[in-house]
């Protein structure tokens, strides 16, 4: 069952639309269980107080930042979210780029963005734009106390955001072994076979080509060992809690043309006319100014 792990709303020039966001993939590989050989308990990850010993409530867990000094600054999340609390709560595009420009190494994890509140016409009129610009956008979002940069990507009738790993994040492979780049340590025959190889091996993308063939051996393996009878009692683990969050961010469909026509240079004044003589008396009331748009 799909459960919104965040909630907010992507920010487009002056427009907010609200939405929320949804894993796009799932582990699908085997989960295996760490048991006690000796007695077949389970063996879990607990909250253990390193000193003590003892195991503690997730009420009593703060978040530290050590200093150089071996003293810690203690922030609680309430003090996170209020340090930057504009990208607790938005998808802040930055800008627009193709989908080609970003390296495949920089992508991270998808997710499904869906339309809450009244903002089902804004995000079709997003989605339509960006797929017939051919363009991807380039935003900012905090998740979990961390801030990830991610790409925003028309994909059907769906938005989807891929979280894309910082530039910094990328070791540099100047400390590996690599032959140098280039043609000049290879023979021509060489390289022809094989370019003529890769072309032979070349088609067509399908993904549904490709299944999890280690997790597909494993699974037979599993009923063998049932049919056989060679299984083992085990006390289920305890559930996690699960955690819960997400703001009312309000639809501002209304402000597209603003947010247009505040990123293009204003016009010049045109030039001043000579004044023309005063009048002998006003044959009209002045007219009141306009009121100013909210």
């Amino acid at each position: 069952m799909y459960r919104a792990i965040w909630k907010g709303a992507i920010s487009f020039g002056l427009v907010h639309v609200p939405v929320g966001l949804f894993p796009a993939s799932q582990d699908v590989g085997i989960d295996f269980d760490w048991l006690d050989k000796r007695s077949m308990d389970p063996v879990g990850y607990k909250r253990v107080n390193k000193r003590t010993g003892k195991e503690i409530q997730r009420e009593n867990i703060v978040k530290g930042i050590k200093q150089e000094d071996g003293d810690y600054v203690v922030l609680s999340e309430d003090q996170i979210k209020a340090a930057y609390p504009k990208a607790t709560q938005t998808i802040e595009i930055e800008c627009f780029v193709t989908a080609a420009e970003i390296p495949f190494t920089l992508l991270e994890k998808p997710y499904y963005l869906e339309p809450i509140g009244k903002g089902e016409k804004v995000y079709a009129l997003l989605r339509e734009a960006m797929a017939q610009a051919g363009v991807i956008g380039i935003a900012r979002v905090v998740m979990h106390s961390k801030e990830h940069l991610a790409a925003l990507v028309p994909a059907g009738p769906a938005l989807m955001l891929n979280t894309i790993r910082w530039a910094s994040e990328i070791r540099s492979p100047e400390e590996l072994k690599l032959p140098a780049a280039g043609k000049s340590t290879l023979k021509p025959a060489e390289l022809k076979m094989a370019e003529q190889l890769i072309g032979d091996m070349t088609q067509t993308w399908d993904p549904e080509a490709f299944s999890d063939q280690f997790t597909g051996a494993i699974h037979a393996l599993v009923k063998r060992k049932i049919e056989a009878g060679d299984t083992k009692q085990v006390t289920a683990l305890e559930d996690a809690p699960e955690s819960s969050g997400g703001s009312n961010v309000v639809d501002l469909t209304e402000l597209l043309a603003k947010s247009l026509a505040g990123r293009r240079p204003a016009a010049k004044p045109p030039a001043k006319k000579a004044a023309p003589k005063p009048a002998a008396k006003k044959t009209a009331a002045a007219k009141s100014p306009a009121r100013k748009r909210a």
